[in-house]
């Protein structure tokens, strides 16, 4: 019996040249099953959304789309990153389909969870995230950066899944949820976890990339992670407010212990720890600074209110009204089959 959920894949793509074609073979074959056997309608579709890539990844997107309506694209005008070309794709959506899934590009998220996630879907769930079951195919660096990352991340009070990152099911009702989220400092690791509806979690083997490099080397995930501690959470200004005290109380021990030695004629010059005292104060406040400034910095982005990407073509179905959102430069090419 044919099924009434429509789906709709989101993949944001930067320079996927290599992997596209094995990544629609295998998208192409997993649809056709879904909905042969009835789990979604076969008016579903996977949307390729390019981020402003240097490489043919929109002229495969376009030769896909000519070749198969199932294929959808949207190019974004520039390199907005991975979060903001994630949304894009989400919110063009939002208004045509039942349900979404995000994933990569790079086939590491398994596509034979998709099942599970709309069985979960049907049980109820408006959330689904994909979880990855082990980290034993890892290097012994990688899993401990990783482990270290979501520890991290959770502690400075960013509230995230843990092994969990954008491999995700989102229901309509989801994604007009977070729509109502307009902060420019993206972060939908954590965005998605305070929608607050139900969830559920889907567990996966996570595969080596097919092909191509990865976006996510050890530097960029780092900055990743402080981006996604300073969109969620004040708790490192409350650190530094924390640490503040601490010395504050530490500088009056040394000053009544100062003035103790010197009515007892017993001070003694301390060149060393005068030097190093001033080197640590100076670096704290270096790195306080720092801290403030970065969330200074979000601010002033957030109160010039940008668009957080801008689409400059949408290759899409004819009938379908979907939500081009933040658009100054739009061309629509819409496939008649």
């Amino acid at each position: 019996m044919q099924s009434d959920i429509r789906l709709f894949m989101v993949i944001p793509c930067y320079n996927e040249q290599e992997v596209l074609p094995e990544t629609s073979r295998r998208l192409e074959e997993k649809f056709g099953k879904l909905i042969n056997d009835g789990v979604i309608s076969g008016d579903s579709r996977a949307v390729f959304v390019d981020d402003g890539s240097a490489d043919k990844t929109w002229e495969m997107i376009d030769e896909l789309h000519k070749k198969n309506p199932l294929f959808q694209g949207v190019k974004l005008s520039r390199n907005r990153g991975h979060q903001n070309a994630l949304l894009a794709g989400l919110m063009t959506v939002r208004s045509v389909c039942d349900v979404a899934i995000s994933m990569d590009a790079d086939l590491q998220d398994d596509i034979g969870a998709i099942d599970e996630m709309l069985q979960k879907y049907k049980e109820g769930a408006e959330i689904v995230f994909g979880v990855r079951s082990s980290r034993e195919t890892d290097t012994a660096f990688k899993r401990g950066t990783a482990q270290s990352y979501y520890k991290l991340m959770n502690n400075m009070g960013a509230d995230i899944v843990y092994n969990h990152a954008d491999f995700r099911l989102m229901s309509s009702t989801a994604l007009e949820m977070l729509s109502e989220f307009t902060e420019v400092n993206l972060f939908l690791r954590g965005i998605v976890p305070m929608i607050g509806l139900k969830t559920d979690i889907v567990f996966y083997e996570r595969s080596e990339r097919f092909a191509g490099e990865s976006k996510y080397p050890l530097m960029k995930m780092l900055s990743f992670a402080f981006e996604g501690i300073t969109s969620l959470s004040v708790k490192p200004i409350r650190v530094i407010s924390g640490l503040g005290v601490t010395i504050f109380s530490v500088s009056i021990i040394i000053l009544i212990y100062s003035l103790v030695r010197h009515f007892t004629n017993n001070t003694i010059p301390g060149w060393t720890t005068t030097v190093l005292s001033i080197w640590a104060i100076g670096g704290l406040t270096m790195i306080s600074l720092g801290v403030i400034g970065e969330y200074i910095g979000k601010i002033y982005l957030e109160t010039k209110n940008r668009p957080r990407y801008i689409i400059s073509e949408y290759l899409g179905d004819k009938d379908d009204k979907v939500n081009l959102v933040d658009v100054k430069i739009c061309r629509t090419t819409e496939s008649d089959k």
